[in-house]
């Protein structure tokens, strides 16, 4: 464990969930083969529409409707009902199949595999201290037995914009009846999560997962208060 700035009294802990409490990498390949084979599936016409077709969609979406990046199902989701529109199915037949894709999308984000070690960390923290999930991303952790942990879990889209912009922060900490600076983020993202929580007010804890170096890192914005290689580091904390 490194320290780069002082601490205040840590009276809550916020956490990032893709690539901080697991790895996210293998369920993400395989949610995306499943529900791209599934919009393929759903018209004769997209049999030989390839990911980097419906990647090229996100694009064009994301050009049009900048704000979109911030709830990233619901830009899936309206790339998954372009793609039928222009395949020739009516609005309501694209709504229709987008929903039957989006369900297979489901399905498969939440298969994650966690760890004993982030249970058991998890689970001696939260005998101590508020844990809130604040996440950019779409999986859902009742699914994969987080849940349990956390007093509530924050989402980009319908809980604010994407970090590291501050809604969620703000909104954890007003939720939690806390001043930011006595609430503690742990995320593995030098950016999103390090830089956003930092400049919002809150201390930050960066997991180095990569043995990576703070100093020669190109995304490095801002120092974290702390730096840990393992989750269950944490409990020094307590």
């Amino acid at each position: 464990m490194h320290f780069y700035r002082s601490l205040c009294p840590i009276k809550a802990m916020t956490f990032d969930l893709d690539d901080t409490l697991y790895d996210n990498r293998p369920v993400i390949r395989k949610t995306a083969e499943a529900s791209h084979a599934s919009l393929q599936a759903s018209h004769p016409a997209l049999s030989d529409f390839t990911i980097e077709d419906f990647q090229a969609l996100r694009k064009q979406l994301l050009l049009q409707e900048p704000e979109i990046y911030h709830d990233v199902s619901e830009w899936r989701r309206r790339a998954v009902v372009l793609a039928l529109c222009n395949v020739g199915l009516r609005h309501n037949e694209a709504e229709d199949g987008a929903r039957q894709v989006m369900a297979v999308f489901s399905q498969w984000r939440s298969k994650i595999e966690v760890s004993d070690e982030t249970h058991r960390t998890l689970a001696a923290l939260a005998e101590h201290l508020p844990l809130v999930a604040i996440t950019n991303g779409n999986a859902q952790p009742h699914l994969f037995g987080l849940d349990q942990y956390f007093r509530f879990t924050l989402r980009a889209g319908p809980d604010g914009r994407a970090k590291p912009y501050e809604d969620m922060y703000h909104l954890a900490a007003e939720k939690l009846a806390l001043p930011l600076e006595h609430i503690l983020h742990v995320g593995d993202d030098l950016t999103t999560d390090v830089a956003g929580s930092v400049r919002c007010g809150m201390q930050s804890c960066w997991i180095n997962l990569n043995q990576g170096n703070l100093m020669h890192i190109s995304d490095t914005r801002l120092l974290p208060h702390i730096e840990i290689s393992q989750l269950a580091s944490l409990t020094a904390l307590i």
